[in-house]
């Protein structure tokens, strides 16, 4: 992998230097909420992450025809529900607004009825991005507004969709230490020039939370847990449960718990050490799509889990893709099926990419 220059440590990460200089070791969930929502230095509050030009390429950045493939999938959940007038569409970290734009798109021409009367809600922090999102999706839908969190939204028949949203919400990393896993913490080393750096903390997690063979996890063994989606996704279930709809999750991770280190920072489409420039490179982990679907179907909720590229293809991508290369130039056939491979194939986002849905009890859908 080409190295990539990264500019020096700037305001956060000193500031974090001596957060934990003055106060003591903090949780890698408390350094990935600093990292990526601190009002002056967080990544999202201050960076542009998509595109080429950023550091990551999100599946609606890809093509169009992800979008248009989740309108289809939201369409045909409302048509489901009822076709109810009173319907909220709502997506939660948006982005710059790609997905909204061609799910809306699609929806609009399959249904005009559900764009007529519908409520399009934005669910985003970031000063910045909502207005992105506004300019992108001007004029796009008759009823559209923005807030801050889930909770504020109407209390009406829900269609949710996330793309990749869970893995950016903080996560509490255990890692087994003689003999019991305890919180793994960020603290700081090297005093004459202080630097961030991993180490244990005495605080323990109930053994009764962890996965099946933990009493025979190697010394080092790292297990991760996160509160901050745990409460998302029970909000979101219980708002389906109590007013009807559905949620589309869509997240690199896996359908099954378990152990290890997905801590990973991405800076200009490279990897690069976690601790090298917080505030400027994106931060996450793993998505536990088997913890998630555990609290929706706890609460009532039917879930289904599958691979991106297994969605995409029932949603019919490869006929889409044939629609929109029909009579046009060979290049542009040949991006389309490399845009198809790339969304996907195994090998690429098909398998790395997981989808989870939440429905009100027994829907029948596609």
């Amino acid at each position: 992998m080409a190295e990539t220059t990264i500019p020096a440590a700037d305001k956060l990460k000193q500031r974090l230097i001596r957060l934990i200089t003055n106060g003591g070791p903090i949780s890698v969930a408390d350094y990935m909420a600093f990292c990526l929502a601190d009002h002056d230095g967080g990544y999202y509050m201050t960076r542009e992450p998509f595109g080429a030009k950023g550091d990551f390429i999100t599946a609606p950045e890809v093509s169009q025809m992800f979008g248009e493939l989740i309108g289809i999938w939201v369409v045909s959940h409302w048509e489901a529900l009822g076709k109810p007038e009173n319907c909220t569409i709502c997506e939660i970290g948006g982005g710059r607004g790609t997905l909204m734009s061609d799910l809306l798109r699609a929806a609009g021409k399959l249904a005009p009825d559900l764009l007529r009367s519908a409520h399009i809600a934005m669910v985003e922090t970031s000063d910045r991005l909502t207005g992105v999102q506004k300019k992108k999706l001007e004029g796009a839908a008759p009823h559209m507004a923005w807030y801050k969190s889930f909770g504020e939204i109407p209390q009406n028949t829900l269609i949710l969709v996330a793309n990749e949203l869970f893995d950016a919400l903080p996560d509490h990393q255990y890692v087994k230490h003689e003999g019991r896993f305890v919180e793994r913490m960020v603290a700081t080393c090297n005093e004459a020039a202080p630097e961030l750096c991993f180490t244990t903390g005495t605080g323990g997690i109930a053994p009764a939370l962890l996965p099946q063979g933990h009493e025979a996890a190697p010394e080092g063994t790292i297990f991760e847990a996160s509160p901050a989606r745990s409460a998302l996704m029970q909000q979101v279930s219980e708002h389906i449960r109590k007013h009807k709809g559905a949620a589309l999750l869509i997240d690199y991770g896996s359908h099954e718990a378990g152990f290890g280190d997905t801590l990973q920072a991405l800076y200009q489409h490279a990897y690069q050490d976690v601790f090298i420039a917080p505030g400027q490179a994106d931060i996450t982990t793993h998505v536990d799509f088997a913890a998630l679907a555990q609290i929706a179907s706890g609460l009532g909720c039917t879930t289904k889990a599958e691979e991106q590229g297994d969605f995409l293809l029932r949603m019919g991508l490869l006929s889409r893709a044939g629609q929109l290369g029909a009579g046009k130039s060979a290049s542009v056939q040949e991006q389309i099926r490399d845009d198809v491979e790339r969304l996907a194939a195994p090998n690429q986002m098909g398998s790395l990419f997981k989808v989870l849905s939440v429905t009100y009890p027994d829907l029948k859908t596609i």
